[in-house]
C-alpha cells in the first residue's frame, strides 16, 4: 500500500443474511461513498453494491453472503489523494489533511515549527506540530498540538503550504 492512500473507513461485523456489514467512517465526507464506486482495502479492491447511511451498513459486489461477507470484518478501506479531491467538494475555508500536513505554522513572522500530523479528539481538530529547532534549541518543547479553531488559526494557505496563526506560541511556551 503506498503512503499517499489515507484510511476513510474500517469494516464491522456482518449485519443480516444478505452480507450487509457494518461500516465506520473515517472521513468528515461520507458522500463520497456510492454504489459502483471501487476502493483500495488491505484485502484488494472493493466495489460497493449497497450502502444504507442510516442503519450504518454496507455491501460489496461478490459478497452478498454472510460468509463471503465475514471475510471482510475488520476490513480498512483506502483513498489515494487523487481519489479524494475527485470525490469530495471542498467547502469554504475547508483544507485536506494531507494539504495541510507538510505546512510551516507561523506566528507574526516566526516560524514555530511544521505540521506533522492531525488528531482528532471530541470535536476538534488538532495540528500536531513539530517544533522549529531554533525553539528546541532555546528549551522549548518538542512538539505541540495546536487547536484548529478561530482563537488560533488566522488563515490556511495550502498553495504556499503556510499556516498563519496567532496566540499559538502561547501553547508551544506552555506545553
Amino acid at each position: 500500500m503506498s503512503s499517499d492512500n489515507s484510511l476513510i473507513a474500517q469494516i464491522g461485523r456482518t449485519i443480516g443474511l444478505w452480507g450487509d456489514l457494518k461500516f465506520h467512517l473515517h472521513t468528515d465526507f461520507p458522500e463520497q461513498f456510492k454504489v459502483g464506486k471501487t476502493y483500495k482495502s488491505n484485502r484488494g479492491d472493493l466495489t460497493i453494491a449497497d450502502i444504507n447511511f442510516t442503519r450504518g451498513t454496507i455491501r460489496f459486489t461478490g459478497y452478498e453472503s454472510i460468509d463471503s461477507a465475514k471475510k471482510l470484518t475488520n476490513t480498512k478501506l483506502f483513498a489515494n489523494e487523487e481519489q479524494t479531491k475527485e470525490n469530495c467538494e471542498l467547502g469554504e475555508g475547508q483544507h485536506f489533511w494531507f494539504d495541510v500536513i507538510g505546512c510551516v505554522v507561523k506566528q507574526d513572522d516566526k516560524v514555530l515549527g511544521v505540521v506533522d500530523d492531525i488528531q482528532r479528539m471530541a470535536d476538534t481538530d488538532y495540528l500536531a506540530v513539530k517544533t522549529d529547532a531554533s525553539l528546541i534549541d532555546a528549551g522549548l518543547s518538542k512538539q505541540f498540538l495546536l487547536p484548529y479553531i478561530e482563537r488560533y488559526i488566522i488563515k490556511v494557505d495550502t498553495e504556499e503550504k503556510i499556516v498563519y496563526t496567532k496566540d499559538a506560541k502561547d501553547i508551544l511556551e506552555a506545553s
